[in-house]
């Protein structure tokens, strides 16, 4: 009899079955051997591991929860998103379309590899993507959804379609979404990316990135392996098993979060002195119905708001917050704020008063006192 499918859930917190061979301990062992001994006719182990560059037995722990949740046939970790992102885009030959207003830095790098002349497309329109594509034919296309910050959503089925009706492959950075939320090979899409600081991990101590590869075509993807195993943009073994510690409480981490996302968005987008709120889960969202096909069990812990007034006015806010603390990233346990429009280059035109919030799992009514008293104050 085949074993029972598992769920997300069950795969996260089981690490997706894997114990210690050598003592049958349920929580396995970090392996940090940069080389691997070969035996007296000098064959490889039986694991196949024969320098770190491309291959790392913990971070192949990882890698196969990774897959697992995310319905792939394998998933390769990086030493950041950028550099699972790079990587990609690089095996692309630089024939890159990405999504405007997504993560900067992924605009950044598009820029960097295209000459400052990067293709680009319209996040939250499919007419947008399907222009882009047929006028200058790029050999990957790559969406974010939600997107960070302005969590724009477009439909992965659609643009899936779009994109291999050109030839194209097309790559989704899930990073907002996690694989708990969505899983964007479901929906049609060649390769998932993640930055897997955020959510995957969700505890603001691991820098890490990922690609997960589909059952389809995956000649790009084992060129972005390529790369990684010749120029070393690899993952840590201890970062590699504290990725995998974290991922055992993904799915606790991300519903409770939702739920404090959805109860904060409602609670700001009825305050006077926040004048936009961005949330998918709003029913005032463009593409809330969008989200609530492809997002299963919550809308993501992601939102932006903009506080009345401008960047004086944010920022005053900010400076004002007790509990929220003002740093980057998102998809940890605590919540975080951002004024990126300090962080970013006028070119990307970014509101002045928007806040970026990464939604923790605090108690919800904390929260709520903190972002109440600090919108308080302003006049």
């Amino acid at each position: 009899m085949s074993p029972m499918p598992l769920k997300p859930e069950t795969i996260a917190a089981q690490a997706a079955g894997q114990i210690d061979q050598a003592t049958g301990g349920i929580v396995t062992p970090w392996q940090p051997s940069t080389t691997f001994v070969r035996d007296e006719a000098y064959q490889t182990p039986a694991s196949g591991d024969v320098y770190r560059r491309p291959h790392s037995p913990t971070g192949r722990e990882a890698e196969t929860i990774i897959a697992k949740l995310e319905g792939g046939t394998e998933a390769a970790l990086f030493g950041s998103g950028l550099a699972a992102a790079a990587a990609m885009m690089r095996a692309a030959g630089g024939s890159v379309a990405v999504q405007r207003g997504s993560y900067y830095g992924t605009q950044v790098l598009a820029e960097r590899l295209a000459d400052g002349a990067p293709i680009t497309f319209d996040g939250a329109s499919l007419d947008s993507l399907a222009e882009t594509v047929a006028t200058h034919a790029p050999k990957l296309v790559l969406i974010e959804t939600p997107s960070n910050p302005f969590l724009d959503v477009i439909s992965i089925r659609e643009a899936a379609e779009i994109v291999h009706k050109a030839g194209a492959v097309l790559a989704v950075d899930s990073t907002t979404a996690t694989p708990i939320l969505t899983r964007p090979l479901e929906h049609g899409a060649d390769i998932v990316m993640h930055s897997a600081t955020k959510g995957l991990n969700g505890h603001s101590d691991v820098l890490a990135g990922v690609l997960v590869v589909g059952e389809g075509d995956r000649t790009l993807y084992d060129a972005a392996l390529d790369i990684r195993a010749k120029e070393g943009c690899v993952l840590s073994p201890f970062d590699a098993w504290l990725l995998t510690r974290g991922m055992r409480t993904l799915h606790v981490r991300v519903r409770e979060a939702c739920r404090n996302a959805e109860r904060l968005a409602a609670w700001l987008e009825a305050h006077p002195k926040v004048t936009k709120v961005r949330y998918p889960g709003l029913a005032s969202h463009p593409a809330h119905n969008v989200a609530a096909a492809q997002m299963d069990g919550g809308f993501g812990a992601l939102m932006s708001f903009d506080v009345a007034g401008g960047a004086a006015e944010a920022l005053a806010f900010a400076a004002r917050l007790t509990l929220i603390k003002r740093a980057t990233s998102l998809g940890g346990v605590e919540s975080l704020i951002e004024h990126r429009h300090s962080i970013e280059p006028p070119s990307t035109n970014m509101p002045p008063a928007l806040m970026r919030f990464a939604v923790g799992i605090e108690a919800a009514d904390d929260l709520i006192a903190d972002l109440d008293q600090a919108l308080a104050a302003l006049p």
